[in-house]
C-alpha cells in the first residue's frame, strides 16, 4: 500500500531491456503507475539475443575446453583415453535450443516480477507525441498513454554494413546465431571488439576453426594494452587464426561458402561469418526530436549523469544513450532516473566506478583508472602488476597464466583501478570495485582477509605490494 504522503506519478517507459526493467521497479518502489511499453519481450535484447545467450554460449564452450584440461589433472577414460574432448560431439541445434530456452526463461522471469510489482506491461512498438505523451502500436492497435515522467530505454541493434549484408544463415549478426543447427566448419569473425572477441574465444573452444579479422593491431583496443595482449597471446597460443591491420572490404557467399575480402588483397574462406563491427541505437523515428530531446552525431541520446534528456521530464537509459554500452551501467541509469524524477535521494552516475568485464578465456575484468588514462598523462599513479602462474589455485586449476594489475595514489595511497585477466575475473573484480567506490587505501584493502587458497588472495598481495616507505619496484607513472 502507498502512503498517502507520496504523489502518484504517471512513469511510462519505452523498452524493457535492463534500464527500463531496473527503472520499472524503482518507480513502483516510489509509488509511481508506471506503464511498460515492450516489442520483443522483458529483458529486451539483453536477454533475448546478446547478454544473456552470448554468455551461456560462452558457458557452454568452457565446458568443453575443460575436457580437453582433464589429462593434466590424471582423468582419464577406463579404457585409457585421456583426450575427453575428443569424445564428445558438440551439437549446435542442441546447445543453441539450450541458449534460446534460457534466454527465454529468463524473459518470462522478469516479465512476473513486472506483474507482481504492479507494473502494466504493454506488448507494442512506442514512440513519443510530444514530451508527455506515449504513443504504442499494439497488436490490438494504437494505444496512447499520458506521462509525467519517460523514461526512454530501446536498446541498439547490430550495425549492418552494406558490403556485408547478413542473410541469416551463412552471413550472420550476433542475434543471428542461435538459429545454427549445424556446427560452422570454420567460421569467420570480422571485428575484434569485446563482441568479436567473444564469440571468437567461445566457438573455438566448441571445436571449430575460427579466423578473427581485426583491423587494428591487436585484439580488444578498447581494453588494457597488457590485458589484449595476453587475450592475443591466448588465442593464438590456442589455435585461433587472428589476422591483424587489416579491414574486410567484403563478405560474399559462394554457395556454401562465405568469402572474406580483406584490403590488402587477401581473401579468407569459411563455413560462416559473423559481422560483429558495432551497433546502431534504436532511436530512429520514434519521435524524440520532435519531442526536444538531443541526439548526437550518431544518434544517441545525449543524457547526463542523472540520466535526464534535453526534454523536461524525459529521461533515458541504456545503449541508446551516449553513455557506457553495458547492461550494468542500463540498469543504473535507469534506477538513477527513477530516483531523480521521483524525487528521492540521489547519486550521479560515476564512471570511474563501473566495472566491465570481456568473457573470453581468460576473462579481463576492469574498474576505474585505466592504462590509457595513464599513459595519457591524465592521472599519477603507483601501479603494480601481480603474475598468476604462482597463485596456488591457478596451479590447481591447470587455467594457464594471466596477471592482476593494481593503480592507487602515490600519496593517499587509495585504490583507483585494477586490471584483472584469468578465470573468473569477471567475480574477482568486485573486491577492487568496492575499494575503487568507496576509496578504500592499498592497506584497507590488503588487510582484509582472504581465503586460502585462491585468486582473491593474490588481490590481497597486489595491495600489500603498494604499501611500500620507497619507490621500491613500483611502477610511478
Amino acid at each position: 500500500m502507498v502512503e498517502e504522503w507520496l504523489t502518484v506519478t504517471n512513469v511510462v517507459i519505452l523498452g524493457g531491456g535492463p534500464g527500463g526493467y531496473d527503472a520499472a521497479l524503482v518507480a513502483r518502489q516510489l509509488g509511481a503507475d508506471v506503464t511498460l511499453v515492450e516489442r520483443a519481450g522483458m529483458g529486451g535484447s539483453a536477454v533475448l539475443t546478446d547478454v544473456v545467450p552470448s554468455k551461456a554460449l560462452v558457458s557452454a564452450g568452457q565446458t568443453v575446453a575443460r575436457l580437453a584440461d582433464a589429462q593434466n589433472f590424471g582423468l582419464r577414460l577406463p579404457d585409457g583415453t585421456d583426450d575427453l574432448r575428443a569424445t564428445v560431439a558438440v551439437d549446435m541445434a542442441a546447445v543453441n535450443a539450450r541458449i534460446r530456452r534460457l534466454a527465454d526463461e529468463q524473459s518470462r522471469d522478469q516479465a512476473r516480477a513486472m506483474t507482481d510489482a504492479g507494473v502494466t506491461v504493454v506488448h507494442g512498438t512506442a514512440r513519443l507525441d510530444g514530451p508527455n505523451e506515449v504513443v504504442a502500436d499494439t497488436p490490438g492497435g494504437e494505444r496512447r498513454f499520458p506521462a509525467d515522467l519517460v523514461l526512454i530505454a530501446v536498446g541498439a541493434h547490430p550495425r549492418v554494413l552494406d558490403t556485408a549484408r547478413p542473410d541469416g544463415e551463412r552471413i550472420l549478426t550476433w542475434a543471428q546465431l542461435y538459429r545454427l543447427e549445424d556446427k560452422p566448419r570454420r567460421l569467420i569473425v570480422v571485428g575484434s571488439g569485446v563482441t568479436g572477441a567473444e564469440f571468437a574465444s567461445a566457438y573455438h573452444a566448441l571445436g571449430i576453426d575460427v579466423t578473427l579479422v581485426s583491423s587494428r593491431h591487436q585484439v580488444l583496443p578498447s581494453e588494457d594494452s597488457d590485458a589484449a595482449a595476453a587475450i592475443q597471446q591466448a588465442f593464438m597460443d590456442r589455435g585461433i587464426d587472428v589476422i591483424n591491420d587489416v579491414h574486410a572490404t567484403a563478405v560474399t557467399r559462394v554457395g556454401d561458402d562465405v568469402v572474406v575480402r580483406l584490403d590488402d588483397g587477401r581473401e579468407v574462406t569459411g563455413s560462416h561469418c559473423l559481422v560483429a563491427v558495432g551497433s546502431v541505437p534504436n532511436t530512429a523515428g520514434i519521435g524524440l526530436e520532435d519531442a526536444g530531446v538531443t541526439l548526437d552525431e550518431q544518434g544517441y541520446i545525449v543524457v547526463d549523469r542523472v540520466s535526464r534528456t534535453s526534454a523536461h521530464g524525459v529521461y533515458a537509459a541504456g545503449d541508446c544513450t551516449n553513455g557506457m554500452k553495458l547492461a550494468s551501467v542500463a540498469s543504473m541509469q535507469g534506477r538513477i532516473a527513477m530516483w531523480h524524477g521521483l524525487g528521492d535521494s540521489v547519486e550521479p552516475l560515476n564512471v570511474r566506478a563501473v566495472a566491465s568485464a570481456v568473457f573470453t578465456t581468460p576473462e579481463i575484468a576492469t574498474v576505474g583508472v585505466t592504462q590509457r588514462d595513464v599513459d595519457a598523462g591524465l592521472i599519477t599513479v603507483r601501479a603494480v602488476t601481480v603474475p598468476l602462474a604462482s597463485n596456488a589455485r591457478t596451479k590447481m586449476r591447470e587455467s594457464g597464466a594471466g596477471f592482476l594489475k593494481l593503480f592507487c595514489l602515490p600519496t593517499t595511497h587509495v585504490i583507483v583501478g585494477g586490471v584483472i585477466v584469468s578465470f573468473w575475473a569477471s567475480e574477482l573484480i568486485h573486491s577492487v570495485s568496492i575499494a575503487v567506490r568507496n576509496k578504500l587505501t592499498a592497506e584497507q584493502l590488503a588487510n582484509a582477509f582472504t581465503v586460502y587458497p585462491s585468486l582473491s588472495g593474490s588481490i590481497a598481495e597486489a595491495a600489500r605490494r603498494l604499501h611500500r616507505r620507497d619507490e621500491g619496484d613500483f611502477n610511478l607513472y
